[in-house]
């Protein structure tokens, strides 16, 4: 089963849960149980200039990743300042507060698992706390006591950057092992959200196809999204042939077998989001190779 739709700024809609809680609160829902997610629910959120979220909480994790703007998230006594490219982890159960910074802001939400809309239960309580008023400072990726944001570099991607050695006393970077980029066959794979940062339920990284780059179909015993940010890339989905471009999303159930190739001249990039987390071992099967056992055994008989 899969499911695909497209980020819609005209869709955005303030939710009936957050009237009267907020201020220049828009959400548009991409991914949720009624598309077919029981473990996700993906949204592009908005905040207008000096919109805010009151202090909440929820019995789901989230993150955000912001697109554009200056958006500052307390929680956990710290107001963080997330420009355009951050992101942050917010744990099951964490009370938080949103607000823009000098301007609108956009950003990417994942939930998992999926907000709850069969009327019976709640999922988000408003804890009726102060919203806080004070400038938000940048997060120091080098510094410890930093739990919970991330920060997403471009030139992180270029294994010819990443060859030469990194900067470790820049503030904007990691030097841990966590924040390694994973290469193989033209892909490349940078962790954004995982456990390293707080979310136990799910997993946000970024996704680069080099020209000619290609993952043949496979499937997942979790779901997947996959948001597309630049370049065009050929992909097939349940036995389906589709072209996916910028603004595109897509979503594969468990078992939806899935495969893509950049058959262009240039980069293909997308944010992908997991639910729930992979398991240590069996998190591909690839559609190939069971094919090749059952020919080799069929050539047995």
């Amino acid at each position: 089963m899969h499911y695909a739709t497209k980020i819609d700024d005209s869709k955005a809609v303030t939710p009936s849960t957050y009237e009267g809680h907020s201020s220049g609160y828009r959400q548009q829902t991409l991914i949720t149980r009624a598309t077919g997610s029981p473990h996700m629910t993906l949204s592009v959120g908005h905040l207008d200039a000096g919109g805010y979220v009151e202090p909440a909480l929820h019995s789901f994790e989230f993150s955000i990743y912001v697109f554009s703007g200056s958006l500052a998230v307390t929680t956990l006594g710290q107001t963080t300042l997330l420009d355009a490219d951050h992101g942050m982890a917010v744990p099951l159960g964490t009370t938080y507060s949103l607000r823009s910074i000098d301007g609108p802001v956009k950003w990417l939400q994942m939930a998992s698992p999926a907000e709850l809309d069969d009327g019976r239960r709640q999922d988000t309580f408003f804890s009726g706390e102060t919203l806080v008023e004070s400038r938000p400072e940048p997060p120091d990726m080098r510094d410890p006591r930093n739990q919970n944001a991330v920060r997403f570099d471009s030139e992180s991607m270029d294994l010819r950057r990443l060859a030469g050695g990194s900067d470790v006393n820049a503030p904007t970077v990691s030097p841990s092992m966590a924040t390694a980029l994973l290469a193989y066959s033209g892909i490349s794979v940078k962790m954004l959200i995982d456990q390293q940062v707080g979310a136990q339920l799910h997993t946000m990284f970024v996704v680069d196809y080099q020209p000619t780059a290609i993952a043949h179909p496979h499937d997942h015993p979790f779901e997947e999204a996959y948001v597309f940010i630049e370049g065009d890339v050929h992909a097939l989905v349940d036995g389906e042939a589709v072209v996916l471009h910028p603004g595109d999303v897509l979503w594969a159930g468990v078992g939806a077998d899935h495969g893509f190739e950049n058959r262009g001249s240039g980069l293909v990039r997308w944010i992908e989001v997991q639910a729930p987390q992979p398991p240590a071992r069996h998190s591909y099967r690839f559609s190939r190779e069971w094919e090749h056992l059952a020919a080799k055994l069929e050539h047995q008989e």
